[in-house]
């Protein structure tokens, strides 16, 4: 091998190859650093261009943000400066310190025998509505609520997909509210919301009656004739004294404008539900659930 390369011929063709291949690894080197180069310089124009599409949607459209946010709700309570707002929290230095839902850990909740609730709920409603952001049903004159000696009257049934209150940090697929205002009410309106969560489970026969009667179109309305939904249907699936099972605290709305003036009853049964039922339920009003909120100071109480 040492005779070999003495040979000028050899020793020059060799030393060419060295240099050749020198080379071509410089140029791919080269090669690759401009590829990179090139790559973040499109990553970063096709990020330009996303964020003027953005503001151009924003500019030409406001509300973006909230419209393509499917936790957009509607305020619907006498109070709401405003009709169409996001439903989540406050910002972090608000003073509201009572909001709801929440999330209810069993074991801290306080017995209190005092608590007193019970109704007279009747199966005439006058209609049930598509808005949109939920499904409701408007009770006619004559159903009732009483808590601690306040009477409240009925006035519409609606549904959270998923459920908006948490028990001992569980979220279930469906959650519904009876929302009843208090007679009295003069300056600031006062409210009772008797809350049901539903599990994945059996086909509910109240539900089964609701969803027949609900108008597929959103700003829809279908008058209902007496029978036709039956809350007796729904409050039949509580056995024994588990209409008097329930938790209790005080609260707020959890639409705009967030009002801070609910009693809320949380049943602790938790009736079945299909799962036909409660995909219907979410297909036509989204998801419509605020997050939960901070309990700070508030008692929950256990009945």
């Amino acid at each position: 091998m040492q005779m070999y390369f003495q040979n000028p011929r050899i020793q020059f063709t060799f030393k060419t190859f060295i240099m050749k291949t020198i080379q071509y690894r410089k140029l791919s080197a080269i090669g690759f650093c401009v590829a990179i180069i090139l790559c973040a310089g499109c990553k970063g124009k096709n990020k330009e261009q996303q964020e003027g599409s953005a503001s151009a949607i924003e500019s030409e459209h406001p509300h973006a943000d909230s419209v393509l946010n499917d936790n957009e709700v509607k305020a619907e309570a006498p109070d709401a400066e405003s009709k169409r707002e996001q439903g989540y929290a406050f910002p972090r230095q608000s003073t509201q310190l009572a909001q709801s839902p929440v999330n209810i850990i069993s074991y801290k909740a306080e017995k209190d025998a005092k608590q007193q609730f019970s109704f007279a709920f009747h199966s005439d409603f006058d209609a049930v509505e598509n808005l949109g952001h939920t499904l409701q049903v408007d009770f006619k004159k004559g159903s009732t609520c009483t808590v601690n000696g306040k009477d409240y009257a009925s006035k519409q049934f609606h549904f959270h997909t998923p459920s908006e209150h948490l028990i001992d940090g569980v979220t279930y697929p469906l959650e519904m509210h009876i929302v009843n205002l208090l007679n009295d009410s003069t300056n600031k309106p006062s409210y009772l919301v008797l809350s049901v969560v539903f599990k994945m489970g059996e086909e509910n026969k109240f539900l089964k009656e609701f969803l027949n009667k609900v108008p597929h179109e959103e700003g829809e309305k279908e008058a209902l004739q007496s029978g036709e939904v039956k809350l007796d249907d729904l409050l039949s699936q509580f056995a024994g004294n588990e209409l008097k099972s329930y938790y209790a605290y005080k609260g707020s709305l959890t639409t705009p404008p967030f009002t801070e003036s609910v009693q809320w009853v949380i049943l602790k049964h938790v009736p079945e539900a299909s799962e036909d039922q409660i995909m219907k339920i979410e297909k036509m009003e989204g998801n419509n659930a605020r997050h939960v909120q901070a309990i700070n100071d508030r008692k929950v109480y256990n009945q």
